[in-house]
């Protein structure tokens, strides 16, 4: 089921969402201009963690900044770290 999970972009609320099971996951991020986004901010509530939902918010937010020309300043440790795993696939 969670393969099948939408992510949402919230442009206004500066946000990337998983709406599931009656709950919320979000990514949080500002704009600071210059196409500079700092993603600052990733939120799985206890009953939708171990699905993958940070993982997945987190790949879809770096695709947006990458599609988009953005830099991303990860103040997110989750979001830092996943970008060290996946150097090879952020750009």
């Amino acid at each position: 089921m969670t393969m099948n999970a939408t992510v949402q972009h919230d442009q206004e609320g500066k946000q990337f969402y998983i709406a599931l099971e009656g709950a919320r996951a979000y990514l949080a991020y500002m704009d600071l201009g210059k196409k500079t986004l700092d993603i600052y901010r990733t939120f799985v509530p206890n009953a939708l963690r171990g699905k993958g939902l940070a993982a997945k918010l987190t790949a879809h937010a770096l695709t947006f900044a990458r599609e988009h020309g953005y830099t991303v300043i990860p103040s997110c440790s989750y979001v830092e770290r996943y970008m060290d795993r996946h150097a090879a696939h952020v750009e």
